[in-house]
């Protein structure tokens, strides 16, 4: 049984939260503020994290930094919560770790089939038994582990599977929005240029030198591909 800490200083966002993902069999956790999710992440090791943007004190983004930060943490996702709706808040959170977002007023049936949809995936990326080597990079997805020539790089989930499905089939070139169905998983009300800024990411973490990749190619207008 999954555990789900939910981060959010208004009451009536963790009670609304607290039922609908009880009720889908979950546990739940809640925290009022950023120290607060920080102790409880250090204490119960939660599955996901839901957390919101605008804290007291320490705001949601800096509270996703520093979650990623803590050991062995790189690959919980990470579903923030804004009510602001303005494109750099959203990018910022994805850039600091952010696996999704989403505006509030929401629906918790659409958040919940969010949540289901990232702990779907990393219990597939966990029960997978098989490494993937192009070039420099070894990806051991049993692991959630990513070599990047000897090194061992930690990579967010979102990182993570879209490296997995470009590596996969080298060559073949994805477009913005078919990556998004493939990785989200469900159908993204947000910018494709969610997929710019991973890619951007990644390829900080992966490629010699970013603005000249080795790996990671855009094809323009038309999206990525991967030419190991």
């Amino acid at each position: 049984m999954a555990t789900i800490l939910v981060v959010d200083d208004e009451e009536p966002i963790q009670e609304l939260l607290r039922f609908n993902l009880e009720k889908e069999g979950y546990l739940v956790s809640v925290a009022k503020d950023g120290k607060e999710a920080l102790d409880r992440v250090n204490k119960e090791n939660p599955d996901l994290i839901v957390l919101d943007l605008m804290l007291p004190g320490m705001d949601g983004l800096e509270v996703c930094r520093r979650l990623r930060l803590i050991p062995g943490f790189q690959h919980v996702p990470i579903i923030m919560l804004t009510a602001k709706g303005e494109l750099i808040d959203k990018v910022l959170g994805l850039e600091l770790g952010a696996d999704d977002y989403m505006t509030k007023p929401f629906s918790p049936r659409e958040l919940i089939a969010r949540i289901k949809a990232c702990l779907r995936r990393v219990n597939t990326n966990e029960k997978a038994d098989a490494q993937i080597v192009r070039g420099e990079l070894r990806i051991d997805i049993n692991g959630f582990r990513v070599h990047v020539r000897g090194e061992e790089t930690e990579l967010t989930p979102k990182e993570f599977e879209l490296l997995r499905v470009l590596v996969a089939h080298p060559g073949k070139v994805y477009s913005r929005d078919e990556l998004l169905e493939r990785i989200w998983g469900y159908e993204y009300d947000g910018d494709t240029r969610t997929v710019d800024v991973h890619v951007r990411h990644l390829r900080l973490k992966i490629e010699r030198d970013p603005s000249n990749p080795e790996y990671i190619e855009t094809l323009r207008g038309i999206g990525y591909r991967f030419k190991g």
